[in-house]
């Protein structure tokens, strides 16, 4: 929310939307001044950045803030079609039914899921699963591991709808449904 609009005062607004629903709010305004972010802040907002911004930053804020503003009986799930992630139990649904994963096919198919409509690529994969022992997963590894991943996910393995091939680039999934949309009615 911005404090500086053309019709009304942002904190102004902000009150009033925060009598009425309780939802976190980040402050993203030009008003850099010490007695602007105290105010904001002050006032409950969740966070308050000042413009110029740098967008991976913002990114970066909006999940933190999510994160801490999370019902303690909230589980955050990731939904890809008729798949459910459950962030906080590590665990995998396809139409209900518990998917059991090693801990790499799983690590992959958050990664994806978590970068829905964007494309990564296997050298982007491949080095968010390096595990800690330095157990190194090579390039034809990486494409059994995605079989599997598939054959686990998908109605059709052979067709995937989920897990999408970009030749010569990577892997995608779909812009789907988001962490918690369903709970939310989008």
């Amino acid at each position: 929310m911005d404090i500086t609009l053309p019709d009304s005062d942002g904190y102004e607004l902000y009150q009033k939307i925060k009598k009425e629903r309780n939802i976190p709010v980040i402050f993203l305004t030009a008003l850099d001044e010490e007695k602007n972010i105290i105010k904001g802040l002050e006032l409950g907002a969740d966070d308050y950045i000042t413009k110029p911004f740098h967008a991976r930053e913002l990114l970066l804020r909006i999940k933190n803030v999510l994160r801490h503003t999370k019902q303690p009986n909230e589980e955050e799930l990731l939904h890809l079609q008729n798949v459910t992630i459950n962030l906080d139990k590590a665990k995998v649904f396809r139409n209900q039914q518990e998917v059991e994963m090693t801990a790499l096919e799983y690590k992959i198919l958050v990664l994806l899921g978590e970068n829905q409509g964007r494309i990564i690529s296997r050298g982007q994969i491949l080095a968010n699963i390096w595990d800690n022992n330095e157990n190194y997963v090579n390039d034809n590894t990486l494409t059994v591991y995605i079989k599997r991943i598939r054959e686990k996910i998908e109605e059709d393995p052979n067709h995937p709808k989920i897990i999408q091939t970009v030749r010569g680039l990577g892997y995608k999934i779909e812009q789907g449904k988001g962490l918690n949309d369903e709970k939310k009615g989008k």
